[in-house]
């Protein structure tokens, strides 16, 4: 059974840093595409970033590019977020999803739909 849980989410003041974290049981995230989508109430969820299998690509949406990084800890089984500059645009439900390799594992999906693993979600609040 697979299972990735989040954590790491908080209410920070613009301009602060938060690292979220995406740990998986039953699955290796470092063999797939592990993406990171946020979603506010009333909106549909968007990527924000995604790192390639054996982490040797990363995708980053353009509205957090420079802010944010995306990494992944094999030995732990972890797939990390670093949010860097947040703002209070950034204030959302965060949530990791695994599985999202195309073309044979060259590359990864972007839309949430092409990730068949999700975590419960962890929420950012960044107020001014």
């Amino acid at each position: 059974q697979v299972q990735l849980v989040e954590s790491g989410g908080d209410s920070v003041q613009a301009g602060g840093s938060l690292r979220l974290s995406c740990a998986a049981s039953g699955y290796t995230l470092g063999r797939n595409c592990t993406g990171w989508f946020r979603q506010v109430s009333g909106k549909e969820r968007e990527v924000v970033a995604v790192i390639y299998k054996y982490g040797d690509s990363t995708y980053y949406a353009d509205s957090v590019k420079g802010r944010f990084t995306v990494s992944q800890d094999n030995a732990k089984n972890t797939v990390y977020l670093q949010l860097n500059s947040l703002k209070p645009e950034d204030t959302a439900m965060y949530y990791c999803a695994a599985g999202g390799s195309a073309d044979g594992g060259n590359s990864c999906y972007l839309h949430p739909s092409r990730f068949p693993y999700w975590g419960q979600g962890t929420q950012v609040t960044v107020s001014t």
